[in-house]
């Protein structure tokens, strides 16, 4: 947390662009963000490079990929999709190195986008996932959750049905990559969540996820029944090696770790919470959050992460700004359809305590905030549906910011600025 005086203009990341926000040189403002190191400020590819190589050279719990490749006649790995920062195109090619060293060539790997239930992706932009090299090189394929695509391997003791894609079910070897952030609902990503959600069912997901019903979850505590049921899925079936990196907003990398699924990921684990769960000693009356822009705001889906966090240090009724594009309106049909068409929020959270429905459910997360605190978005959503959100419509971005903060005769408010919301956790 640093304090912001006399600084006229802000940047505020919003979609692929940056907003100018003209601040009052009479207003003291603090800065809340996840930890930046200097030097990790001025991390090239080279440098993240070097850091997937040592990871994948020293190996946590496991010997080196190409050890584990020998004999093995298919692999798969597994990717994020494009709502998540990780970097794919540095991650792979070292991967593939490794597999071939290991006598897997290119022709019997298969890449899986582990989507869980999010939007399938086109050709376009699977090869600007993957990287134009491996994509002309490798199949890549979008998960599908449809029952019929996956293979029902198991029953985790809280009743979730494992059922998991197939294509990867039947490899001979499975590696799994992502980025390690805090989570609000597993406590942390990474690691096992590219299996379950990533490339299982929708059956299995919605029940896995409908755990959180039962007990209060914690970004960056993994000891809570959704993590550990998703990594009971282990049980069912293996997971021969992971590569995880913890990557700041622009994706350069900050720690990587590679070996045992779950071992390599508590060592990643370690140092994303270093880097993004933040102490901060007060609660302000105006709290001004973007998701870090693209692309952390390109559905409501994924910024309502953002909105949670800046409520968590924004006083009871207090005023939270959200600046995010949302060029993909909501993210979810499911969450769209309940919105338009149930009968209020209310009634929506009622129904979705009695029954868990993915998707919807991110109406319960709206709701904690909403119901403590006044939410203006800017945002590319039509009016009406910012309304039937709950949010205040924002046409114009300084003039809401000057009448949220306006001070009055006896009243200065205290007031925040989150620039990377979707990565930035007060605790």
């Amino acid at each position: 947390m640093s304090n912001l005086e006399e600084i006229p203009i802000f940047p505020i990341a919003y979609g692929d662009t940056n907003l100018q926000l003209c601040l009052p040189e009479s207003q003291s403002i603090d800065i809340i963000s996840y930890h930046m190191k200097i030097e990790d400020s001025v991390r090239n590819q080279d440098v993240s490079i070097k850091k997937i190589r040592e990871a994948l050279s020293q190996p946590i719990g496991t010997p080196q990929l190409h050890e584990l490749a020998a004999g093995k006649r298919s692999a798969v790995i597994l990717i994020s999709d494009g709502t998540r920062l990780c970097p794919s195109p540095l991650l792979l090619p070292p991967l593939l190195q490794e597999l071939a060293k290991g006598g897997i060539h290119d022709e019997d790997i298969d890449i899986i986008i582990a989507l869980g239930l999010h939007r399938k992706h086109t050709e376009e932009e699977m090869r600007q996932l993957v990287g134009e090299e491996v994509f002309s090189r490798i199949r890549v394929h979008n998960h599908s959750s449809a029952a019929e695509d996956c293979i029902r391997i198991g029953v985790t003791s809280a009743g979730t049905p494992i059922e998991i894609n197939q294509l990867a079910v039947q490899a001979d070897l499975r590696i799994v990559t992502g980025n390690i952030e805090p989570h609000a609902m597993a406590g942390i990503s990474g690691g096992v969540k590219a299996l379950v959600p990533g490339i299982a069912s929708q059956c299995c997901i919605e029940h896995n996820h409908s755990l959180s019903l039962k007990v209060q979850t914690h970004a960056g505590c993994m000891d809570n029944p959704v993590h550990q049921d998703m990594e009971e899925a282990l049980k069912f079936m293996s997971v021969d090696f992971l590569l995880n990196v913890v990557v700041d907003h622009n994706r350069h990398i900050l720690g990587a770790t590679a070996g045992h699924v779950i071992a390599a990921h508590r060592a990643g684990a370690t140092i994303a919470i270093d880097h993004f769960l933040v102490p901060v000693n007060k609660s302000y009356d105006v709290v001004v959050v973007s998701p870090g822009g693209h692309p952390k705001d390109l559905q409501l889906y994924q910024a309502i992460k953002s909105l949670r966090n800046a409520a968590s240090i924004t006083k009871p009724g207090g005023a939270i700004l959200l600046v995010a594009e949302c060029s993909e309106m909501f993210g979810n049909g499911i969450f769209q359809y309940w919105v338009e068409t149930k009968k209020n929020r209310e009634h929506m959270v009622s129904k979705l305590k009695q029954q868990f429905v993915l998707g919807a459910h991110k109406v319960l997360h709206l709701d904690e905030v909403l119901s403590k605190h006044r939410v203006y978005l800017y945002s590319s959503l039509p009016r009406p549906l910012v309304s039937l959100l709950g949010m205040e419509q924002v046409d114009d971005l300084q003039s809401t910011y000057n009448q949220i903060t306006a001070a009055g005769p006896a009243y200065t408010p205290e007031i925040a600025i989150m620039p990377y919301g979707s990565l930035t956790y007060p605790v």
